[in-house]
């Protein structure tokens, strides 16, 4: 049975409300992985690793929402050419967007830790917490890349039509979240350590997560598309 959805023929309404639901689901749980962090941190660390992980999770959401609204453009214009039944013009969208998408992740996995410093300052980290703030942004930082595979995939897939497999992917994601965070924390020594070890856990579930959507959605595509319609 074919999961995507095609808007092209019959309602409209019941099949564009399953097809969102998914969706806003998937950013629901992309905005809970920062507030996961500050709570299992402050359940073992220090008020300084609570702040640190406070402002610094608020950076990274600022950041995953950038990049999750630029690859919206990728899931309209993809959901265009589907449905003008313009495959060619479909695979060299998909194409593009990897492309740019992945020059984007690099850039920012270099970029977000080399400013971590200046970032915790902008948005005016306690003096106590800074060292905190900048490690955790610089350690999440580093994933980006990951974090950029899967918003990227993820929309490429809602452009096929199909919005369950990036939700089952991010659902995997935090699942990790939740169980790494309360393993690092619980393995760590107290203090900054436990904060800079949450972070990092985080940062591994978000490799997780892209590498795991990144396998799947390149497999579905494969299928529906062939290498040719994204090369050319």
């Amino acid at each position: 049975m074919n999961k995507n959805a095609d808007f092209t023929r019959g309602p409209i309404v019941g099949p564009l409300i399953l097809f969102s639901l998914p969706i806003l689901l998937a950013l629901f749980l992309q905005a809970l992985y920062g507030a996961v962090d500050l709570m299992v941190v402050g359940q073992y660390a220090r008020a300084e690793d609570v702040s640190g992980v406070a402002v610094g999770s608020q950076i990274m959401m600022t950041i995953t929402n950038l990049i999750s609204s630029f690859a919206m453009g990728s899931t309209i214009l993809l959901g265009q050419k589907i449905g003008e039944g313009d495959r060619k013009s479909g695979g060299r969208i998909i194409g593009t967007s990897i492309v740019l998408f992945l020059g984007t992740g690099v850039l920012l996995t270099v970029l977000i830790p080399a400013m971590a410093g200046n970032m915790a300052t902008a948005m005016q980290a306690p003096a106590e917490a800074f060292a905190q703030t900048k490690r955790y942004i610089s350690i999440c930082g580093a994933g980006s890349v990951m974090i950029v595979a899967y918003n990227v995939l993820g929309s490429i897939m809602r452009g096929i039509g199909d919005s369950r497999t990036p939700l089952m992917t991010v659902a995997i994601a935090s699942v990790c979240n939740i169980a790494g965070d309360e393993c690092f924390c619980r393995t760590e020594s107290r203090g900054w350590k436990a904060g800079a070890s949450c972070a990092g856990a985080e940062n591994g579930d978000r490799d997780f997560d892209g590498t795991w959507g990144g396998d799947v959605l390149a497999l579905l595509l494969s299928w529906r598309y062939s290498v040719q319609g994204l090369l050319e």
